[in-house]
């Protein structure tokens, strides 16, 4: 098996602004496995919030080249094992598993929602991201993109006047992420506001660690709430339980599709609703989250969608939220 690396710079198509940061590009690493004349993506972007670099990345994978490429790949579970006692941090697990896990898909000429029996005939549609900015933009953004379902960016002293604003102009369904922005009596004195508004459901408005006030907004809120910052990898499904009505799972900040699958299997078990959340990846990461499609209740990936250039080819999303799924198999992927 051979390695490729390559950073890309992926330019935005507008300043993207959440609580604690603004920006208008996003680095991201590609990853490509070759066996037997197929080669698999796998993607994994920066984030200066968990401190990673592009250049970090690759200097875990070419300090462990010789490891991975001689390994005689036979499934993704098994690398994935292989992976970890290579002690990679999980945004590299992640690039490496998305590209292990489009091989296979490639290897056995079918994509990888087959593979694990499941079709694509029910899926959720994804929401369209609006990031953080004065309301003016905001609602222009809105009327750029008319989409059935917005997930708005807030953490500002003016929350609710946003949405109560940003209805005027659109009958789609809301969802609010306030990346740990609010305080618990926060969220619960916004929650019937917002609900008014049509909001659906409320993501990670605290601090990660902070369970005290989940657990009264839990109790309190008439919006659910979906765990992000809060549900990083698998031992947190469980830890999330009590405090939360679900949990988004992000693929690089958990390591990958492997593990995904089995928070999907916990969550599911803990009767959790269950997301899959993108990190503005392109069109290489959204192709392996949509193979998740039809296990999920919600799902985020608007990443692609979010730039003002893509650098790959797999699934493309149509103006209403539905879904192409590449006949390429595996994710589907292919770099242009």
């Amino acid at each position: 098996m051979q390695i490729t690396l390559k950073k890309y710079i992926l330019p935005l198509a507008h300043t993207f602004t959440i609580s604690r940061e603004s920006r208008d590009e996003q680095d991201t690493l590609i990853v490509g496995l070759t066996l037997n004349g197929k080669t698999g993506y796998g993607e994994a972007t920066s984030n200066p919030y968990y401190k990673i670099t592009i250049e970090g990345m690759m200097a875990e994978i070419e300090a462990v080249r010789d490891q991975i490429e001689a390994y005689d790949f036979d499934t993704p579970e098994n690398f994935y094992e292989h992976l970890e006692s290579l002690n990679l941090h999980k945004f590299t697990l992640c690039a490496l598993d998305l590209a292990a896990n489009d091989l296979y898909g490639k290897l056995k000429d079918k994509p990888l929602y087959q593979i694990w029996d499941t079709t694509t005939d029910q899926y959720p549609i994804t929401n369209y991201t609006i990031g953080i900015d004065t309301i003016e933009k905001m609602v222009a953004k809105l009327q750029e993109k008319p989409w059935p379902l917005y997930k708005i960016k807030l953490g500002t002293n003016e929350d609710v006047d946003i949405i109560r604003e940003l209805r005027k102009h659109t009958d789609s369904v809301f969802r609010i992420d306030a990346n740990t922005a609010w305080t618990a009596e926060e969220t619960i004195n916004n929650a019937p506001l917002l609900k008014e508004l049509g909001v659906e459901f409320l993501e990670q408005p605290l601090k990660a660690d902070d369970w005290e006030g989940m657990a009264l907004v839990k109790k309190n809120s008439v919006l659910p709430v979906i765990a992000d910052e809060s549900c990083i990898v698998e031992t947190d499904v469980e830890a999330c339980g009590p405090y939360f009505h679900g949990i988004n799972i992000k693929l690089t900040k958990c390591g990958g599709l492997t593990p995904a699958r089995r928070m999907i299997k916990k969550g599911r078990e803990l009767g959790l609703q269950l997301m899959v959340g993108c990190m503005t990846e392109s069109t290489v990461g959204i192709s392996a989250i949509a193979q998740l499609l039809p296990q999920l209740d919600y799902v985020d990936m608007d990443g692609a969608m979010l730039l003002r250039e893509d650098i790959a080819t797999g699934v493309t999303i149509l103006n209403d939220g539905k879904v192409i799924f590449p006949e390429l198999p595996g994710s589907g992927i292919q770099l242009l």
